[in-house]
């Protein structure tokens, strides 16, 4: 895993304390960013929607993907207002599609 340490835009105060999480890539995010997994330093207060915009300031090819993106936050889904702590886990999963075929939908049909 790697560390990545993002460049705080000017909004953020330095006398902020910063915080690192880990962000885990899946899929298409993973196939985007080139690695499965790595830290962030954000600042303290930051939300999901911030992990989500430093991966895809990391990493300009997920920014095509992004709003279809689903957050995770420590292993649950999350709106992307959810406030992050230090050391929590940002999963960056996509739509999945698929199934059984002849399953339960596939009789209701």
């Amino acid at each position: 895993m790697r560390t990545l340490i993002v460049r705080r835009p000017r909004r953020w105060s330095d006398r902020e304390t910063e915080m690192r999480v880990t962000v885990l890539y899946f899929a298409a995010a993973r196939e985007g960013a080139g690695l499965r997994s790595e830290e962030l330093e954000l600042p303290a207060g930051a939300t999901a929607r911030d992990a989500l915009r430093a991966a895809c300031a990391a990493h300009p090819q997920l920014q095509a993907i992004a709003d279809k993106l689903r957050l995770a936050v420590d292993q649950q889904f999350a709106a992307p207002d959810a406030p992050l702590r230090d050391r929590a886990e940002v999963a960056l999963i996509p739509p999945v599609a698929g199934g059984a075929v002849g399953g339960a939908a596939a009789e209701e049909a």
